[in-house]
């Protein structure tokens, strides 16, 4: 079972409509893998305190941000997220010359978290992984069994200010700027012969391992991929195809625009089968810091039969509980060893209510279609209402405190009318 898809997107000013950066994402994943929607809060943390991640234990920073998380159910990291900084990013898993490590170390969706919970910029944040993979490296299962399921990473991340795409193959790794316009990067390596950043001993390693001659111009997506696999062709059509959506739309891309991209199911970009689209992430934010961004989530399969739920950062914020899949604490089989003997329920209480939903949805035509345009009015009327802190600000805070829990309590109403 090959992964097939995932796809990240980012523009910026003067691709979109006003003075805003819209980050857009679709996490692909096997098809029976709950996405939670999760929220953690500021923490100072003691010195000599570590932090237990997926597979190890690393040091804790003295000091987390508050993050908002989409992330598959069973592990520590996430797919993709936002920090109250306004720091947004999303991984890919990529595959290339150099093999990925089954041993246990880092995930890349652990990078993910610990970027956004210890960077306040997009910039801090590509350190703060490639720090840490020079540290620790990455590797292990990436899926919820015994399969060996084991992946490189590239990422995207983006600020109030830039963006950065950032590919790694073990430890070493190319970054490129983006400025304005727009990037997207999908199952493959993208970086070619602009490196803005780059690991000290890339090319070196390339040479010693006969993939690079030292005299031809260094691109690094030719010199570290794999040149003809399925796998590398149907990420380079969805690249494309990713590409041309967003170019479609230069000059007026907004949170709607991002939203059709990721409902595009031609392109592939919408994935169905095996692998599909687990949950999917929209940000605008704007360039302004007294602004607001604001974070749309899923947290449901198939962003076609799925509501775009707003976040924002403000004070008080509480777990997100209709979204919040079950705990087993020490009791979990990803933490026992050897792991993934067996498979808990991990559906939240959206995931539940949804799955009913979406039968419908597949089963009855007009009466599906009545529940999807309802769940496009509660979307827009959302967007709405976003767009006027995204254009004036918050003058009360406390009326966000539950926004999203509010919005998912919104859609329960339009399942218990289905």
């Amino acid at each position: 079972m090959l992964p097939n898809s995932c796809d990240t997107f980012v523009a910026l000013p003067p691709s979109t409509e006003g003075q805003n950066i819209v980050f857009g994402k679709n996490s692909d994943r096997p098809c029976d893998e709950v996405q939670e929607v999760v929220y953690f809060p500021s923490k100072n943390h003691e010195d000599g305190v570590k932090v237990e991640c997926t597979y190890i234990e690393i040091e804790q920073a003295a000091h987390t941000y508050a993050v908002v998380l989409s992330r598959p159910a069973w592990l520590w990291g996430a797919e993709m997220g936002a920090n109250e900084h306004q720091v947004c990013i999303g991984n890919e898993a990529v595959w290339g010359k150099e093999g990925a490590d089954e041993d246990e170390a880092l995930l890349g969706m652990d990078l993910v978290r610990l970027a956004l919970e210890r960077a306040d910029t997009a910039q801090k944040a590509l350190d703060v992984i490639t720090e840490l993979l020079e540290k620790y490296g990455q590797g292990g299962n990436c899926m919820e069994d015994e399969s060996g399921f084991t992946y490189h990473n590239s990422f995207l991340i983006s600020d109030r200010t830039e963006a950065w795409v950032l590919e790694t193959a073990g430890k070493y790794w190319a970054a490129e700027i983006v400025k304005e316009g727009y990037r997207n990067i999908s199952n493959q390596y993208s970086i070619t012969t602009k490196m803005d950043k780059e690991h000290p001993g890339l090319k070196d390693y390339a040479r010693e391992k006969g993939w690079w001659d030292g005299q031809a111009q260094f691109s690094f997506a030719d010199v570290y991929s794999f040149q003809t696999t399925a796998r590398i062709e149907a990420a380079g059509g969805r690249y494309c195809e990713g590409r041309k959506l967003l170019e479609k739309s230069k000059g007026h891309i907004t949170a709607e625009t991002m939203m059709d991209i990721l409902r595009d199911k031609e392109s592939g970009i919408n994935m169905e089968g095996m692998f599909m689209t687990t949950g999917s992430m929209v940000s605008v934010v704007p360039t302004d810091p007294d602004l607001p961004g604001v974070h749309f989530f899923t947290a449901t399969p198939d962003p076609e039969r799925s509501v775009f739920k707003p976040f924002v950062f403000v004070p008080d914020i509480k777990q997100l509980k209709h979204t919040c899949s079950p705990c087993y604490g020490e009791e979990d089989p990803v933490k026992k060893k050897p792991r993934f003997q067996s498979k808990p329920n991990r559906k939240h209480p959206l995931f539940l209510k949804h799955e009913v939903v979406a039968a419908i949805i597949d089963s009855t035509g007009e009466r599906g279609q009545k529940i999807i345009e309802k769940m496009r009015d509660l979307e827009t009327l959302k967007l709405a209402e976003m767009q006027k802190y995204l254009t004036l600000g918050i003058e009360d805070k406390t009326l966000l405190v539950h926004l999203f829990t509010d919005t998912v309590t919104e859609e329960f109403n339009i399942y218990s009318k289905a």
